[in-house]
């Protein structure tokens, strides 16, 4: 007989303890594993208990007998051992408690399918290991289905920036506001976690604003185009991201990147009217056509010409057709116009005398925009006043007190 392992008088006590049989294992499998039991018999038997525990059929004292052995088993001195116990028993709800927190605090080659799948671990099981895991260990746990929010909260307060990244990459996992704003916290100069953010199916609108100034140009553009901004925002991520090509784009340079833009973010309900508006009120022809192309279901040639060349009814029934509020149609009318009859100079911030000099004629033009957009033109005419001078850090003109300051409705 080969040398007894440290394993076989606990197994032996277990076997006589219980009567001796569980039906998952034959008699020969008993009197192998007590006779001989090897490092690889070991590891057969422990795949086996995986197997079947969690059948049905077996009585109490069966299922005991089982747990008895998979607890000697979790202790065994072969990591092999070990590991056969953590796979095989990693989905199975029949997996003592204890034994679960033992595989999942072994090393990492045992621990990790414990951590990824088992639902014997509890949310306070995970935040204790969470605490004095690795990396590894913590980016495994990151990934598991359903995570809880104190859980994750616990990631993102101490866990690795690759665990966080792999976090936010969880759809699963139920993350708050407040995490998320930790999360920013602690990775603003991480791309990877910040990109992960992003990527998020769903964000919170007050996140969503917070991460516009910390991330590319490419993600900007994924945060217009599938998360919930302010109007505001939105608009200024559309024109800011544009600036560079908006006097080409008239001569057919980058088009198809703005039908790709537009096209995104209706599919994605973020072609919001006022956005469409407001881009048309800075001056931005180009992306309003491309937006009312997309809003009625209609090739860019023809919405061009509708806007352009088909007189007062050509515009009326685009804009019908897009679905736009009606009452848009008068402000937006006044815009095209206002835009059609201001030209770029061609000097030095061209782009910023532009744009001043269209909102300042839309404002005196027409007066019966909504607040929040009259807000918003005034604000950017002080920005845009500001770029034009080359004096974007010093003196700008105050926003006036009230919506109704005359020098802002004169021009």
């Amino acid at each position: 007989m080969s040398e007894r392992s440290p394993t076989q008088a606990p197994l032996a006590a277990a076997c006589q303890a219980r009567g001796g049989k569980v039906s998952v294992l034959t008699q020969s499998d008993v009197a192998r594993l007590l006779a001989e039991p090897s490092p690889q018999t070991r590891a057969e038997v422990a795949g086996k208990l995986g197997r079947d525990i969690d059948d049905p059929a077996l009585s109490t004292s069966e299922v005991a007998l089982a747990q008895d052995i998979l607890r000697i088993l979790a202790n065994d001195i072969e990591t092999t051992v070990r590991q056969t116990v953590a796979q095989s028993l990693r989905h199975s709800n029949r997996l003592p408690h204890d034994v679960a927190v033992r595989l999942a605090n072994d090393i990492e080659s045992v621990a990790l399918p414990i951590l990824a799948d088992s639902s014997v671990l509890t949310a306070a099981d995970l935040v204790a290991i969470i605490r004095c895991a690795s990396s590894v260990k913590q980016e495994t746990i990151a990934g598991r289905t359903d995570l809880a929010e104190d859980v994750a909260d616990e990631l993102i307060t101490r866990a690795h920036a690759t665990a966080v990244a792999a976090l936010m990459r969880n759809a699963t996992a139920q993350i708050s506001e407040t995490g998320f704003g930790k999360a920013i916290d602690r990775f603003a100069d991480d791309d990877g976690v910040k990109e992960s953010i992003v990527l998020r199916d769903k964000l919170p609108i007050t996140i969503s604003e917070r991460l516009v100034a910390l991330v590319t140009d490419n993600l900007r553009n994924y945060l217009v185009t599938h998360h919930e901004l302010s109007p505001a925002v939105a608009t200024d991520i559309v024109l800011q991201s544009r600036d560079v090509t908006t006097i080409t784009l008239s001569q057919g340079s980058r088009a198809d990147e703005l039908e790709r833009l537009v096209q995104e973010m209706h599919r994605h309900d973020r072609l919001t009217p006022f956005l469409v508006l407001r881009a048309l009120c800075l001056g931005d022809m180009e992306f309003f056509e491309a937006a009312m192309a997309a809003l009625a279901n209609v090739p860019a040639a023809n919405a061009h010409t509708l806007i352009h060349d088909a007189g007062p009814n050509g515009l009326r029934s685009l804009f019908e057709k897009s679905r736009l509020p009606a009452r848009l149609l008068p402000p937006i009318r006044v815009a095209i116009e206002v835009v059609a009859g201001v030209k770029f100079d061609g000097g030095e911030h061209d782009l910023a005398r532009y744009r001043a000099r269209v909102i300042t004629r839309i404002l005196t033009q027409f007066e019966r925009f909504g607040e929040d957009d009259l807000d918003y033109l005034l604000d950017k005419l002080i920005a845009v006043l500001a770029v034009g001078a080359g004096r974007q850090n010093s003196a700008v003109p105050a926003r006036p007190a009230s919506l109704c300051d005359a020098s802002y409705r004169t021009a």
